[in-house]
């Protein structure tokens, strides 16, 4: 899998090399500033890009920025981003984005490389990979601005876990409950916001998107 990395620290983004190079995948390129970001994504189409939210030169949303606008250009292209804090608004921006394909972690969580790794394969692949604490943050703004009433306790929660890239079977492990619960949760979850089965569209993401972006 063909992985593209953008991280102004050289002692993360050699680690992140060695780390995703471990794990077999194949790193194109691993750039340290927006410009390099922008032109690596538009001439090499990485089928995953992992990218921190502050680059050089400006050191404030160079990553999110070029990730966004490779996004317009090539619909669902997968990115992760990286942030060293929780930056609601920053995840606002990307979700509002929409398709599928997007993740969004705290730096800290690199360290634990199982998660990690599957965060990157999550979203190659169209999923999500949302942080937990950035999901909190989220869900505690909407939840201030326009609660999705329809939906009850259980199945915000539901939504929450789902949101982080877990199966239903890692659903049902967080939340204590069966698999046939989260089943039946995650059933309501699609008919309460109109996701109704298509061959096209992954409701879980839509779902997951719909909830966090509002």
């Amino acid at each position: 899998m063909r992985v593209l990395i953008a991280e102004d620290q050289a002692l993360l983004r050699d680690g992140l090399v060695r780390l995703l190079t471990a794990f077999d995948f194949e790193v194109v390129a691993a750039v340290g500033s927006g410009p390099e970001l922008e032109r690596a994504l538009a001439e090499l189409r990485p089928e995953v890009s992992v990218v921190d939210v502050r680059l050089p030169p400006s050191f404030t949303n160079e990553g999110l920025s070029a990730a966004i606008a490779a996004r317009a250009r090539v619909p669902g292209l997968p990115i992760l981003i990286l942030s060293q804090h929780v930056e609601p608004l920053y995840a606002r921006e990307l979700l509002a984005n929409g398709g599928h394909g997007l993740g969004y972690l705290l730096k800290d969580r690199v360290s634990d490389v199982r998660r990690f790794v599957e965060a990157v394969r999550a979203v190659a692949e169209g999923g999500t990979a949302m942080d937990p604490e950035v999901i909190s943050a989220l869900l505690a703004r909407r939840a201030r601005e326009a609660p999705m009433e329809a939906l009850t306790a259980r199945e915000r929660e539901v939504l929450a876990v789902m949101a982080e890239g877990r199966t239903n079977a890692g659903i049902a492990a967080r939340l204590s409950v069966s698999e046939k619960a989260v089943s039946k949760h995650i059933n309501n979850i699609f008919m309460k916001l109109g996701l109704y089965p298509d061959e096209d569209d992954n409701r879980r993401v839509l779902a997951v998107l719909a909830y966090l972006n509002g």
